[in-house]
């Protein structure tokens, strides 16, 4: 089994599967105050970066879903100076990337994009929200899986490793803060293409 068909069983239709509970676009505002505790009990520092990763179908009502979001995205550019861009990554995914140093226009901007998938009969199709954070040159993720309704750390540190008793930490930091997920296997590693993110990828425009 190839790594991005371990993740679409992981975040996919084996994690719709065995949902525990139902995903909830509110459960990312939890990054509100999450980001605050990685801070000034961490020392984590926000990126500036979130993503949402997501599973295209081929039909004119998602494409103008897609179109939709992608304009009030640049529209909004100008009030909250989110970046925004639609990226496809060579595994099938599609990702909406979104760059802001204000981690609560992060937020908000990525609830939107959620929001707005699932109000458009969509939710299906979405797959993860990705907020990085940086330290002493280590990224670090909370992966929200929409699925299983809930968060994990994720933090890779070389090709194909990952930093477990980091994740751990943060696990019990941020336990009552965010949702996490409580059955390990479903800590689904996002490994990054090279040293980019996991969302690295070609610009759709």
């Amino acid at each position: 089994m190839g790594i991005f068909d371990s993740l679409r069983s992981a975040l996919g239709l084996a994690a719709e599967r065995d949902a525990t509970r139902a995903a909830d676009p509110e459960d990312l505002f939890g990054m509100s105050t999450a980001y605050v505790t990685m801070q000034a009990d961490l020392g984590y520092d926000p990126s500036g970066e979130a993503a949402l990763c997501f599973s295209g179908v081929d039909s004119s009502g998602f494409e103008a879903m897609r179109g939709e979001v992608r304009a009030i995205l640049e529209a909004g550019e100008k009030e909250t100076g989110t970046e925004a861009d639609f990226v496809g990554d060579a595994h099938g995914y599609q990702w909406v990337v979104l760059a802001d140093d204000d981690p609560e226009d992060l937020v908000t901007t990525t609830h939107f994009v959620a929001d707005t998938f699932i109000e458009e009969g969509f939710g299906s199709r979405l797959l993860a929200a990705l907020f990085a954070f940086q330290k002493e040159g280590t990224t670090a993720y909370w992966v929200y899986s929409f699925r299983r309704g809930a968060y994990y750390p994720f933090v890779p540190t070389g090709r194909r490793e990952r930093d477990s008793s980091a994740e751990f930490k943060l696990e019990s930091v941020l336990d009552g803060e965010l949702t996490i997920e409580d059955e390990k296997e479903y800590w689904y590693p996002l490994w990054p293409e090279g040293d980019a993110h996991p969302w690295g990828g070609e610009s759709q425009g």
